[in-house]
């Protein structure tokens, strides 16, 4: 293959599908969707065999245990693909919402109307669920996508891609109005990625070193994440029941997601009382803390941590832990170490809560919550395309509404500047 020539192909034929879908009616965009799940229902026994295959060679090929678990698909998660499409066909299409009118003393009515940003380029690692998650969304908030999945999952991504191929035809809408790159090859990443001229946006799912590598070399915006160190503080006035069922959830639910609990904060005035019995729990699901001073006096089997741990995001059985003085020595410690991703406060004095909102500067910011919670799904928005830590455009996790832009819009009535 001619990767370079391939690209091109792409490209062009997602820039000339992007026209189409962004004057494509709501319904049509909730047919084809409908279409895609009842796809990929249709056609579960042949997406787990294909996802077998691909976690055997990831297997023989020594893929990490985080990465095997992002990559595996269940009964139970192609139900859950189906059902996310079936979710985001239920959700008000933002394309064309007229915000913000307002009349100027000229006469004039101006506001802002929401519009696609076109095509979306992702590439991801692992997860075949993000094929149908990002058909979804692009679709919906009416761009054309050109997907790019990691090669150990390349014959999952391409059973979902047949799903989804399914669906558009169905609903009148081109096929290549959701392009799931057919090689392997790594070139193709990088022609996606130097693409303006057919490529608006890119959004990289994956470690570290792929966005990383990626945010360098790009010629495209791109919405990004580098990864996900969340914390959790437990306050001085901490309810001890509730920081027990959060630490436990926020760490130990899954060990492979950017949301999962990578720090844990204590005020020295509870952790007396409190941080044995969370070891203890934290322990019985064989979680090694790597803790300062404090915590290991207080938790003799707890390893001394370093700088570098702090900064960790471990992506397994592991946490980091500090005693600190109170709220602002907590927020002090996030400031340094944080992604900027999710950060949780466990109190019932409202005062520090609305402090904690207000201060922590990270895209999820939550008061006596898992984690866990910072998902697209959880959050209402049907699905996710990824979870940015940029400031700029889009924030937290990207649905619908991130994967649209704004133009100005003007209504006259014959009126001209003086």
């Amino acid at each position: 293959m001619d990767v370079k020539n391939y690209m091109q192909q792409v490209g062009q034929a997602a820039r000339a599908a992007a026209r189409d879908v962004a004057r494509a009616s709501t319904g049509a965009k909730n047919d084809a969707l409908l279409a895609m799940a009842a796809a990929i229902r249709q056609r579960s026994a042949e997406l787990l065999a294909a996802n077998v295959a691909d976690v055997d060679e990831a297997r023989a090929n020594g893929l990490e245990a985080a990465m095997i678990d992002r990559l595996t698909l269940t009964t139970k998660s192609i139900e859950a693909m189906a059902q996310g499409l079936e979710q985001v066909a239920t959700l008000p299409d933002p394309v064309g919402e007229i915000t913000d009118m307002k009349r100027r003393p000229s006469g004039i009515q101006v506001g802002k109307m929401r519009v696609p940003l076109g095509v979306v380029g992702i590439i991801y690692e692992a997860r075949p669920n993000v094929t149908a998650d990002a058909a979804a969304l692009c679709l919906k908030s009416g761009n054309a996508a050109i997907l790019r999945g990691g090669k150990e999952a390349i014959r999952a991504n391409q059973a979902i891609a047949a799903c989804v191929r399914e669906g558009l035809k169905a609903a009148g809408l081109p096929e290549t109005a959701v392009q799931v790159i057919e090689t392997t090859d790594r070139e193709a990443v990088g022609h996606l990625i130097a693409m303006p001229e057919y490529v608006d946006v890119i959004v990289p799912r994956g470690g570290k070193g792929l966005i990383e590598r990626i945010s360098k070399d790009a010629r495209v915006p791109v919405i990004k994440h580098l990864d996900g160190n969340c914390h959790v503080y437990i306050d001085t006035d901490a309810d001890p029941v509730k920081a027990m069922r959060i630490v436990e959830n926020s760490k130990t639910q899954r060990y492979g997601t950017c949301n999962t609990a990578e720090s844990l904060l204590i005020a020295k005035s509870v952790a007396g009382d409190q941080l044995p019995a969370i070891a203890r729990m934290l322990a019985g699901h064989g979680v090694e803390i790597r803790g300062c001073s404090e915590t290991c006096r207080l938790v003799p089997a707890a390893k001394e941590a370093t700088s570098e741990d702090y900064a960790t995001e471990y992506l397994g059985p592991i946490i980091s832990c500090k005693v600190v003085a109170d709220v602002d020595a907590a927020m002090e410690h996030i400031a340094r170490y944080s992604s900027a991703h999710t950060e949780s406060i466990v109190t019932e004095n409202y005062t520090t809560a609305m402090r904690f909102l207000r201060e922590v500067d990270s895209a999820s910011v939550m008061v006596n919550a898992s984690t866990r919670f910072a998902d697209g799904f959880e959050y209402g928005l049907g699905a996710e395309i990824g979870i940015s830590t940029d400031k700029f455009h889009a924030r937290g996790p990207v649905g619908l509404e991130g994967l649209t832009s704004q133009k100005w819009i003007v209504l006259g009535n014959g009126e001209v500047r003086s």
